[in-house]
């Protein structure tokens, strides 16, 4: 996704990185290193999860502080403003996304834009042919498909949503590494999930589930898809309705009045 900066040629200088520790610790340093000048402002709801449960510093590889050698990002708050919102592998876990779509539009200034990536419908389509062939609950939620989140950026008040796809294919020697492999990539929503805790026996059945029903490579390792989907718009300049029931934030009113509209 961060070779899609490139794109644009006027680059934001400011960003908000929208849980960095899920989007990943590399690709933080890395657009850091394309926008050298732009400020940062994370939003690491997890992470202050983990912080508050413990009241103790994480791990150093955890801790904001070590992030940037030093340079510690600033936190972000509701009046916090920016060019570019970047949320990587954020968007699927959300129970709400269209409500978690309209934060990031009131976060993104005037004419700055959000980036985005998320898993799509055809990821682990392996490992839900192996539980349907089992009868056991889906192993997780539906993924929405990129023509419906280009509707949502619309209905969030963005426009020119561009949406892009591509399927990768991941190889695992077996069935442990695989499923270690997707503990990290987040949780189950599905509303008819498996409620209870499962044992050592059913973790055995999965195992042999998956080894003997998953397609394998020509030398034998296993396969499985995901299907990553990538989206970028722009927050345009903000239009009043013509009607009483109208409600503009005082930014919106700067920004149309910068603009000659009224």
């Amino acid at each position: 996704m961060a070779e899609r900066l490139q794109w644009f040629r006027d680059k934001p200088t400011s960003w908000l990185h929208w849980e960095p520790v899920m989007g990943g610790l590399q690709a933080h340093e890395r657009i850091r290193s394309v926008l050298p000048g732009a400020h940062c402002h994370v939003a690491a709801v997890q992470l202050q999860q983990a912080l508050d449960a413990t009241r103790e510093p994480p791990a150093s590889s955890w801790n904001p502080k070590h992030w940037l050698r030093g340079k510690v990002p600033a936190p972000v708050s509701e009046s916090t403003r920016v060019g570019m919102v970047w949320a990587n592998m954020a968007l699927h876990l959300e129970t709400r996304p269209a409500a978690l779509l309209r934060r990031w539009y009131e976060h993104i200034e005037t004419h700055g834009f959000l980036m985005f990536s998320c898993l799509g419908p055809d990821t682990l389509r392996e490992l839900r042919a192996v539980y349907a062939r089992m009868a056991w609950p889906e192993p997780t939620h539906p993924f929405t498909d990129m023509h419906d989140w280009g509707d949502m950026l619309v209905q969030s008040g963005f426009a020119e949503p561009v949406m892009d796809m591509e399927r990768i294919t991941l190889s695992y020697s077996g069935a442990q590494p695989l499923l270690e492999d997707l503990r990290l990539l987040g949780r189950n929503l599905h509303t008819h999930r498996f409620a209870g805790l499962r044992s050592r026996a059913w973790r055995a059945r999965l195992y042999q589930a998956i080894e003997a029903g998953f397609p394998r490579s020509p030398d034998g390792r296993l396969l499985l898809t995901l299907e990553i989907i990538y989206g970028h718009a722009f927050k345009p300049v903000p239009r009043a309705r013509g009607d009483t029931t109208t409600a503009v934030s005082v930014d919106d009113m700067r920004a149309m009045l910068r603009s000659g509209r009224r």
